[in-house]
């Protein structure tokens, strides 16, 4: 039966007013988009500003450096790839710094995710006062890259400091201090770094009070003792923020500057001389600022390859509880 010819357009109008409605909804929703979109470049604008300013733009300009021979003083002469070849043919100090700055970054990263992860351990228990003590186990970590606490830790090993005059109380004569034997000196700047565990250890904490109570509960139940509880239930659910942690530390302990340069000034006969120290010298000593430019970009490119590898490998070692791979 067909529809008589009136209804037909009632039908057609009310069709039109729906699409017009949708249409003017929709075309409110934009004009709201538009301004959300708006403020949020608004508010992001100052950190934009920022980046480009003070990030992006030296970037570029050190890349462009890194090619040519520029003194500060000078017109820069591009010279392609002559500061890569000599710093990788000509430069025995370079090698030296590496080696330096490998070494540190070898004993501190693992021994300062220890410290951290059993001071985390011993802080994530229900007692009165805990709140005070995770303050001061952080204290190092805000003040230990410090000018002054650098001078500090050079006047407690140095030759007339505290560890000098406890050695000498037990009867064990030193010539010379921790500081001064090329063979012990960075043992003492690696010892400053674990020393500013509280970072880490803070993140550690957070991450284990989001481990489950129940799992606990379960192994002890089934008889499991501490030692197995945790290298099967603590250690692999803290697997993510080790992996965290250790980016973190990793990047950390190759860009050492401050204790190597205060404390010792990366002496004696350069056993302390990290890789930024050098490359600092190389632009504000000698003001070889193009070379100095290459310097920090072969660093860049070093941790780089670091930071992929960790990432290449997490998936053999990092649990991730909703089964991911990432």
């Amino acid at each position: 039966m067909k529809k008589a010819p009136f209804l037909l357009h009632e039908e057609l109008h009310l069709s039109l007013k729906e699409e017009v409605r949708k249409m003017k909804k929709k075309k409110v929703k934009a004009v709201y988009k538009r301004r959300d979109n708006i403020a949020g470049y608004a508010m992001l604008a100052p950190w934009l500003f920022g980046f480009v300013l003070m990030w992006f733009l030296p970037m570029l300009i050190s890349i462009y450096y890194s090619f040519t021979n520029f003194n500060l003083l000078n017109e820069a002469k591009f010279i392609g790839f002559a500061n890569y070849i000599r710093i990788f043919t000509s430069d025995d100090t370079f090698w030296q710094a590496l080696k330096v700055t490998f070494i540190y970054a070898i004993f501190l990263v693992p021994l300062r995710l220890a410290f951290a992860l059993l001071v985390a351990m011993l802080l994530n228990t229900k007692h009165r006062g805990l709140g005070l003590y995770r303050t001061i186990y952080y204290i190092p970590s805000i003040i230990g890259g410090s000018i002054a606490v650098s001078i500090v830790w050079r006047q407690i090993f140095g030759n007339k400091g505290v560890i000098m005059t406890l050695l000498a109380a037990f009867g064990v004569e030193q010539k010379v201090s921790l500081l001064g034997n090329p063979k012990t000196a960075l043992a003492v700047i690696i010892l400053m770094g674990v020393w500013q565990f509280g970072s880490s250890m803070l993140i550690f904490l957070a991450a284990l009070k989001q481990i489950p109570n129940s799992l606990y509960e379960s192994a002890m139940v089934d008889g499991a003792k501490k030692a197995r509880i945790f290298f099967k239930i603590t250690l692999p659910m803290l697997t993510p923020t080790i992996f965290f942690n250790l980016i973190l530390q990793m990047v950390n302990g190759f860009r050492v500057f401050t204790e190597s340069y205060v404390i010792t000034d990366g002496g004696p006969l350069d056993s302390t001389l990290s890789y930024v120290l050098y490359l600092y010298r190389r632009a504000f000593t000698y003001f070889d600022m193009g070379y100095s430019c290459a310097l920090a970009w072969i660093l860049v490119l070093i941790i780089a390859v670091f930071t992929v590898i960790l990432f290449k490998t997490q998936k053999s070692w990092v649990y991730y509880e909703s089964g991911g791979d990432e």
